[in-house]
């Protein structure tokens, strides 16, 4: 009988102490990923920026809250946020104590469907064959998080409000235009108000999204924007050794679920994200991150 017992409370006892890593442990290893970028015209010094997407963040996140401020100490020239800041209705100020100094550098920003809408609990399972953009496009309704107040206190800081907007800032002797969208997930993007051809005499064209959809990102790529960025997938979340993430959770494929990697003729970074929605907390062999892309003249 103990030896019939054996291998089911063995299988038991693994699956609670990955359940435990992947909740308490990797959920809080916050990683800085760091790329060098070659879209910038020759003889120009390179510019730093930080990009930080999908914190999802709730009241009491304090080590989340603490390590992204002291990512301050990278004097990034630029902070790109690609959307789903918050998950719920009192975290507005805890995401700005997150922000804390990088609020004070030029910034953009977008929004995700979290960032509007509270999470609900699905089945995780579901990811492996649909995404969860089916229940997001039939809730309708009031947004019931505060997203407004969040993107006021945004652009009272000077940064870029890019939902459906097309704006330029001047960073470190740059002239950079920017193009965004609102987020594809809840069929908010309405890329045909930023559609065109970017300037020829900007100096660097960046595109951010939320959520990585291909139609999107064709259509910023043959406007001409050299650098893409996005986040939402967070990385898979869940991913196995040797083979990667499950799912993407958008139409992108799984070998650009995260990281540097072309698109077309231009370049796209996808953030693995700095949280989970509350209601699946946890990730596995996907630590959350930000991301230091350095961007440079080709070599």
């Amino acid at each position: 009988m103990r030896k019939l017992l054996a291998a089911p409370l063995g299988l038991l006892g693994a699956g609670a102490a990955t359940l435990a890593y992947a909740s308490v442990i990797e959920r809080n290893w916050f990683k800085l990923r760091r790329y060098e970028v070659p879209v910038l015209k020759p003889g120009t010094h390179p510019v730093k920026v930080l990009h930080v997407s999908d914190a999802h963040l709730t009241p009491g996140r304090t080590r989340m809250i603490r390590w992204v401020r002291a990512l301050d100490a990278l004097e990034p020239d630029l902070v790109v946020n690609t959307g789903d800041s918050i998950s719920h209705p009192d975290a507005v100020g805890p995401f700005l104590e997150l922000l804390g100094p990088l609020l004070e550098r030029p910034g953009v920003f977008v929004y995700g469907s979290n960032d509007m809408f509270a999470p609900t609990f699905k089945n995780p399972a579901r990811y492996l064959w649909r995404t969860s953009q089916q229940d997001y496009s039939k809730r309708g309704g009031t947004p019931n998080l505060p997203y407004k107040e969040l993107g006021a206190a945004l652009k009272a800081s000077g940064w870029l409000d890019l939902n459906n907007h097309i704006g330029r800032l001047k960073i470190a002797d740059l002239d950079i235009e920017f193009a965004g969208i609102n987020d594809s997930h809840i069929n908010l993007d309405r890329y045909d108000a930023i559609e065109g051809p970017v300037d020829p005499r900007a100096d660097l064209t960046i595109g951010v999204m939320h959520s990585p959809e291909p139609r999107n990102l064709d259509r910023f790529a043959a406007d001409g924007y050299r650098l893409l960025l996005a986040g939402h997938t967070h990385g898979g979340q869940v991913c196995v050794p040797f083979y990667g993430a499950l799912a993407t959770n958008c139409g992108i494929d799984r070998p650009r679920v995260k990281g540097l990697h072309r698109w077309s003729s231009s370049w796209l970074h996808v953030s693995a994200g700095l949280g989970t929605s509350p209601t699946a907390p946890y990730r596995l062999c996907c630590p959350p991150e930000a991301t230091l892309l350095t961007l440079t003249p080709p070599p």
